[in-house]
């Protein structure tokens, strides 16, 4: 309830996610919230920190002044990534919401490691810690508001696709862990008098690094560049797939430049005998569909093929099927048949998982050359391999 009472409030237009100016104000919301409380746990922690000698739980409450600089960070991200394209950037700034989620990333490891150290000192020179009723309520009642900052980013994470809040809640979520860990310590020194303080300092800490690795390597993969996953692979193929005079596609590739800000390219299979004029105006129409539904600056290349010839559509059939007994990884496109007096080659083009190193890719070479020659002495095959641009999509 208070999170969409928040979102109702504070985003204008929240139901329209594709646009970069809503999106922009989510990222804004989740940051300030995150701020305000991030900066009431260190309060409240911290002085409880002091007032018990633990380690333990001024690491906790330093973790969560990491947290709100963290969100700091993310907020001045978010409105940098608004920045519409320029002459330098033709692809707009989206790509520095990544990069500002990378120095969070790097500036919780490095909290983590600060508190490590003064872990281990605390396990060599062990203090004694007091304890008091009031201390433990307050530290169990931000359990549950880290709980909850953790659902609260999480939704609006998945509500506009952002890694970075998305983190930002797996955060929380080991912050709960955390502070859950502090308060066993304080209870085991309360009723047993064994001071393991130290120890959950040193797992506080780890785990802290733990998140800011997990943190960091989330947001590396898509500025490194990140294979289209099957969802987005089927969803784009069916909406080129779906016009009239478009008989199959292949060959996507999707070039993210942030959030909500993708350039793709596309093969679209038209039939061979259709005016390439008419072929070539359906494309465009998909092209400026796809901006407009899609949110996608999709460009197409247009690959004539033979849909009539009842030889050729057969023996494709043939060949798809002897390369799916071979390898049912492997499947095929561009596929022509050139027929002469002596021989027939089969030209096509044979996509491949990326696991397949070059001796691999020979040796399948190979096995379906022949196999295709034994269906019919006179196939040569003409074979270019390729790699599947889709994330786990046959190599599940």
């Amino acid at each position: 309830m208070l999170t969409e009472f928040l979102i109702k409030c504070f985003v204008k237009d929240y139901n329209q996610v594709e646009k970069v100016s809503v999106r922009t104000a989510y990222g804004v919301l989740a940051s300030i919230v995150g701020i305000f409380c991030n900066i009431l746990l260190f309060a409240v922690k911290a002085a409880i920190g002091v007032l018990l000698h633990s380690v333990s739980v001024t690491a906790d409450a330093f973790n969560n002044l990491s947290d709100a600089g963290s969100s700091v960070i993310s907020l001045v991200g978010v409105k940098m990534a608004e920045k519409p394209a320029d002459e330098d950037h033709p692809f707009g700034h989206g790509r520095v919401e990544y990069i500002s989620a990378f120095i969070v990333a790097f500036i919780i490891m490095e909290v983590g490691f600060t508190f490590l150290k003064d872990a281990f000192g605390k396990i060599r020179n062990p203090e004694e810690m007091k304890i008091q009723l009031i201390s433990v309520l307050i530290l169990a009642g931000s359990l549950g508001v880290k709980l909850w900052l953790g659902y609260f980013n999480k939704k609006l994470g998945r509500r506009i696709d952002s890694k970075v809040l998305k983190a930002t809640g797996a955060d929380a979520i080991n912050d709960v862990l955390i502070t859950g860990s502090t308060i066993v310590s304080l209870l085991v020194w309360e009723f047993s008098g064994i001071n393991i303080d130290g120890w959950i300092g040193v797992a506080v800490a780890l785990a802290v690094m733990w998140a800011g690795f997990s943190i960091a390597k989330d947001t590396l993969e898509p500025l490194i560049g990140e294979a289209v996953t099957m969802e987005t692979y089927q969803e784009i193929s069916d909406f080129v797939e779906g016009y009239a005079g478009i008989a199959g596609s292949h060959d996507l590739i999707v070039h993210n430049y942030g959030p909500n800000r993708s350039m793709a390219s596309i093969h679209a299979e038209v039939p061979n005998d259709v005016d390439i004029e008419e072929s070539h105006e359906i494309i465009d129409r998909i092209e400026r569909d796809a901006q407009e539904t899609l949110g996608l600056n999709l460009v197409i290349h247009m690959d004539p093929i033979e849909t009539r010839d009842e030889v050729t559509l057969a023996t494709r059939v043939k060949v798809e099927r002897t390369i799916a007994v071979l390898d049912s990884q492997a499947s095929i496109h561009d596929f022509r048949m050139v027929e002469g007096k002596k021989r027939i080659n089969l030209i096509f083009d044979m996509t491949v998982p990326h696991s397949y190193d070059e001796k691999m890719q020979k040796d399948l070479r190979g096995q379906v050359e022949g196999a295709l020659q034994l269906l019919d002495g006179k196939y040569r095959s003409v074979i270019t391999i390729e790699k599947s641009y889709i994330a786990n999509s046959k190599e599940e």
